[in-house]
């Protein structure tokens, strides 16, 4: 029973990243040596045990092979016989492909230290092609080392799985974790890159993939292309730090922008709509956590409103925080606006402008939260008004509110 360190702990210690996660495989013992050992399996598809004292993964070395489509369609073996070869064969890349043993020793068969010198991501075997979600990963891990660059032979690979059809069989929950995973990385544009050069994005994404060609009018727009500009602000995104939430609502903020009519390019009037339209859809395919779907369903509908919120009046402001709740979720309109000012940031030539709206939007929002809703409730009814009386009681007094802080910070300014 033989204990090896693999795969991404080892590829991060040699680049000098932080290692977070160490896995281990485990060659020349049963599943029951490992149980008589303490260990806890885990696994549901293969022999995968969890460290009695330290929780990390260790896995017996196995063998695959492909018995249908997808993800679900493979025959593991896992047995002493197996060697540290033949797991390592059996990995997406070949800088994934690397193993440490005990006393420091690297066994590289594949070449992925070579590779990690030349910034290369490179497939380790055919065997690649068997499992589509290995499309997903490359794109992602392309957009966490942004610097290194796709091997032409391992591109035309799976180029080769989507013209098969291995991307039409992706089960969405792992899109979603792939996606999901990638949008969180430095440079969440590589990972679109990487899928729409392979035509991935088309079968996954075919809602971002047709943004591609689309334009907008350059006075806005410099970088015209609504493609690059989506790309951009997701970049954006992931500059200012922003959640997952915020970065998912950049990515699918303009869909809409895809189904303009082509007699009335380079104008996207009515955008918005068929955004919010259209992200329900995806939402629904890939299965979209709530938390996701509900704030880039109002980054959707209102980014249009908001970046033009600067123009509005105390009325306007009070109507356009009711449609995104922002009375009742004021730390999700935060993220709102963030997304908001991703978009306007994420055009060529404007990256580093200011976005007044987010400050103005959050003083309208603080002082409208002054206004004790409660007490105006009860006053309108003690006046005898009705429920929706009473609504539009709270709101004037909203509005009243918005409008003091709008006077007076008028006159600080001046």
């Amino acid at each position: 029973m033989r204990t090896f360190r693999v795969g991404g702990a080892v590829r991060d210690a040699l680049l000098g990243r932080a290692v977070n996660d160490t896995d281990w495989v485990v060659v020349g013992a049963t599943p029951e040596d490992m149980i008589a050992a303490g260990y806890l399996p885990v696994g549901k598809d293969f022999p995968v045990f969890l460290h009695p004292a330290t929780r990390e993964e260790y896995a017996l070395a196995r063998t695959e092979r492909k018995t249908g489509r997808g993800y679900h369609g493979f025959a593991f073996h896992a047995a002493p016989d197996v060697t540290l070869e033949q797991d390592l064969a059996r990995r997406d890349l070949t800088v994934n492909a690397i193993a440490q043993a005990p006393d420091g020793t690297l066994i590289d068969p594949f070449g992925g230290r070579r590779d990690l010198q030349a910034r290369v991501l490179r497939h380790v075997t055919e065997a690649f092609r068997e499992d589509p979600v290995r499309i997903l990963r490359v794109a992602r891990f392309a957009a966490r080392f942004h610097d290194f660059s796709l091997a032409p032979e391992t591109l035309e690979l799976m180029r080769a799985m989507v013209a098969e059809g291995e991307a039409d069989h992706l089960v969405p929950e792992r899109v979603w974790q792939e996606l999901a995973r990638g949008l969180m990385e430095d440079q969440p544009s590589r990972m679109f890159e990487v899928l729409r050069g392979c035509g991935a994005l088309a079968r996954v994404l075919p809602e971002v993939d047709r943004l591609w060609g689309v334009p907008q009018r350059a006075d806005y727009h410099p970088e015209v292309d609504t493609g690059v500009h989506n790309m951009m602000v997701l970049d954006m995104s992931a500059r200012l730090q922003a959640p997952l939430p915020v970065r998912f609502a950049c990515l699918t903020h303009d869909l809409g922008k895809g189904t303009t009519p082509p007699e009335v390019l380079p104008k996207h009037i009515g955008h918005e709509q068929r955004s919010a339209d259209l992200l329900k859809k995806v939402c629904n395919r890939l299965r979209v956590p709530n938390e996701c779907r509900e704030l880039a369903d109002v980054v959707a509908r209102e980014h249009g409103n908001i970046h033009r919120s600067g123009e509005c009046g105390a009325p306007a402001l009070v109507r356009l925080l009711e449609r995104c709740d922002a009375f009742r979720k004021p730390q999700r309109f935060e993220q709102v606006l963030l997304a908001c000012e991703c978009d306007a940031r994420g055009r060529l030539g404007l990256e580093e402008q200011p976005y007044p709206q987010r400050d103005r939007l959050l003083s309208a929002l603080a002082a409208a939260r002054t206004v004790d809703t409660a007490g105006v409730a009860a006053q309108a009814r003690e006046e005898g008004l009705v429920a929706d009386q009473i609504g539009q009681r709270i709101q004037a007094a909203r509005v009243q509110a918005v409008a003091q802080r709008l006077q007076t910070s008028k006159a600080s300014a001046a």
